[in-house]
């Protein structure tokens, strides 16, 4: 359990990296940190539970299309993620189209990977 917790507190901090960084990438919420931190939530839940899955189900298609599929299965995470952060808590992270949501992607990425070193988790 202090694993997913610390997972997700590395989340939320790379959520807010990215939603700092990007404007395409909305913050909804009274802190606006409740959203991110609801956003965060429900990504260390997906990536936990069905990412490891769907990227194995879709790994040939993946490869053939030279892991473009991987970004529209980032996407798809990263939209229901926002979609059950504003149905269950009427907070979350709105993400305003495709691209920001890949360059979005890539700022979690690299922001939790350097978080993640210097808590040593």
């Amino acid at each position: 359990m202090s694993h997913f917790i610390s997972r997700w507190l590395v989340l939320t901090i790379a959520a807010g990296v990215m939603v700092a960084i990007l404007p395409g990438m909305e913050a909804v919420g009274e802190p606006p940190i409740l959203g991110i931190a609801a956003f965060s939530l429900f990504m260390a839940l997906i990536n936990a539970s069905i990412k490891p899955v769907v990227h194995l189900l879709a790994l040939p298609i993946s490869i053939l299309s030279f892991g473009l599929f991987a970004l529209i299965i980032n996407w798809l995470f990263m939209r229901l993620s926002s979609w059950l952060a504003m149905g269950l808590f009427s907070v979350g992270v709105i993400i305003h189209g495709f691209w920001w949501s890949v360059l979005g992607s890539l700022i979690m990425t690299i922001v939790s990977g350097i978080v993640s070193s210097v808590i040593n988790e």
